[in-house]
């Protein structure tokens, strides 16, 4: 099937044209390591009460140092010819972006001070926007169908959400959103194609569910500044036992290993570079992956044509573990959300960044990996998604928000390090300090 591309100018396939062309990105400097494969886990938190395995691509960016040695000021190096330095691409991830009522209700507010009235989820966005927007790629996860301008809204456990957070995603730097969770059915067929119409509009690309067929057997294919393509591919474990609208299996991606692999070599054959899997799988608020997540994940980047794994659904942060020189991210948590049931892991969530070089000899690997430790501040008023790692050292806020956001990197630290991704090379991405 013929990859899904960029289109020129306004013309566009799926509504990719302008927005993310139209936000720069820098390009990320060389890094040493390898290629990073997360997978994260699933759990049922979210009201849904099934929680089988399934496998999800992250991808972690922030610029690495050059390795390179520092050029003479007559362009080559000292000792030798002049050399190129490796291309490289810099790609960033996230959890869950799950809505729930008081996170449109902050929208509104935030709506009606800008004096713009409608719902505004920018602010609510925007502590982390630096982050996701100083990556080349940047890839987010819509856990929920969008409803119809102006509602009716709906939250667990059949939701129904702002369309508004699509434009806001776009505005905080997203390139890309995967659909596939227990929740893509939640609204039907028309719920399906309202948010992949939203997605479309705002410039977004997406992967996971579909329209059609065709759609549904297309690659899509993020560029980078480098040159390279992207592939990513969005899998669920089930839908809470929602029937298939209309009995069209096409409608959204289960997870099939066999399903998985063909689709990444095919990702492969249309001239993708790399080829991100992202998973909605695992148990709902359990930080340990499960026997699922851990036999398919490695058995996932064993193949030559998955280059890393994302996961997705557990709500709450699970390890990431270093595969046989790749990047597994068992489950990033929620990116935002604000769950009934508030515990204090289900506010926090994580930030992968990645970057991927080219090979001398051809092929691109993850070169530098790293993460953020995210918190979502609430109650509020007002609600904030946060850097947990600038919370904690701002001397703005008051002590104990300070001190809670220091809690949150802890855990996160501890979290993602206990499969032994430190000792792998995965280390913190610091917007301040990694002073502890």
């Amino acid at each position: 099937m013929a990859p899904e591309r960029p289109p020129p100018a306004s013309a566009s396939r799926r509504g990719l044209a302008a927005s993310p062309a139209a936000r720069p990105r820098p390009a990320a400097l060389v890094a040493a390591g390898l290629v990073a494969v997360l997978l994260l886990a699933l759990v049922p938190g979210d009201g849904a009460g099934t929680s089988p395995a399934s496998t999800l691509v992250l991808r972690v960016s922030q610029a690495p140092v050059s390795s390179a040695p520092a050029p003479t000021p007559g362009g080559a190096q000292a000792g030798g010819p002049e050399q190129a330095a490796p291309r490289s691409f810099t790609l960033v991830a996230g959890g869950d972006v799950l809505l729930h009522e008081p996170l449109w209700a902050q929208a509104e507010a935030d709506g009606a001070a800008a004096g713009t009235g409608g719902l505004d989820f920018r602010p609510l966005l925007a502590g982390v926007a630096p982050l996701v927007r100083g990556a080349d790629v940047a890839i987010c996860h819509l856990e929920t169908p969008l409803a119809p301008a102006g509602g009716p809204y709906r939250g667990y456990p059949e939701f129904s959400v702002p369309p508004e957070i699509a434009p806001a995603l776009a505005d905080t730097g997203f390139d890309a959103c995967s659909t596939a969770s227990n929740h893509t059915f939640d609204q039907g067929a028309a719920g399906i194609d309202r948010t992949l119409a939203a997605l479309d509009a705002a410039g977004i690309r997406h992967a996971g569910s579909a329209r059609g067929p065709a759609e549904a057997e297309a690659i899509t294919l993020i560029p980078t500044p480098t040159a390279a393509d992207v592939a990513f591919l969005s899998y669920t474990f089930g839908f809470n036992g929602i029937p298939t609208p209309g009995g069209d299996e096409w409608r959204a991606n289960r997870i099939d290993e066999g399903r998985i692999l063909a689709d990444a070599a095919r990702a492969r054959a249309v001239g993708a570079d790399v080829v991100v899997v992202a998973l909605h799988w695992g148990q709902e608020y359990q930080s340990e992956p499960t026997a699922e997540q851990r036999d398919l994940g490695p058995r996932l980047l064993a193949s030559p044509d998955i280059d890393l794994v994302l996961g997705h659904h557990a709500h709450v942060v699970q390890p990431v573990e270093a595969v046989g020189g790749e990047w597994l991210v068992y489950g990033m948590g929620n990116f935002v959300a604000d769950h009934e049931t508030v515990l204090p892991a289900n506010e926090e969530g994580l930030l992968v960044r990645f970057t991927f070089s080219e090979a001398p000899g051809g092929g691109w690997h993850a070169t530098a990996a790293e993460y953020a430790a995210l918190l979502v501040r609430t109650p509020g008023p007002p609600i904030r998604l946060v850097d947990a790692g600038v919370a904690r050292s701002d001397p703005g806020p008051a002590p104990a928000d300070r001190a809670r956001a220091q809690e949150a990197w802890d855990r996160t630290a501890a979290t993602v390090g206990a499969l032994g991704a430190p000792a792998a090379g995965l280390a913190p991405l610091c917007s301040v300090s990694c002073a502890p």
